[in-house]
């Protein structure tokens, strides 16, 4: 009923609002690419990546470079090599669930 009464006719959009949010929106992704938030969840995967395989790596050497060690001086070889090798690699194993649960920031 409404629709056929006589009244204001509705504006019609206005060309200068859908240029000023187009160049709103581009500036919005421009600063984004500024700040380094458009790649923030690559980056910070490769690093969780890089920091698991530290883990692992460091708990396995250091482990077997510690029992190596001690095994040269106390002669027990290769008990203590064996023994810390597998102390580092679990570890190793419980750093890197540990880093798995922590919530993403």
């Amino acid at each position: 009923m409404t629709e056929n009464e006589p009244g204001l006719d509705p504006l019609k959009e206005d060309g200068r609002i859908t240029s000023l949010n187009e160049r709103l929106a581009r500036a919005k992704s421009e600063e984004a690419d500024r700040r380094g938030e458009g790649q923030q969840a690559g980056d910070r995967d490769y690093r969780m990546g890089n920091r698991v395989l530290a883990e692992l790596i460091g708990g396995m050497v250091g482990g077997a470079l510690i029992g190596w060690v001690l095994d040269r001086f106390l002669g027990t070889s290769p008990w203590l090599l064996l023994t810390l090798l597998a102390l580092g690699i679990v570890s190793a194993f419980r750093n890197i669930i540990r880093i798995s649960n922590q919530r993403s920031k």
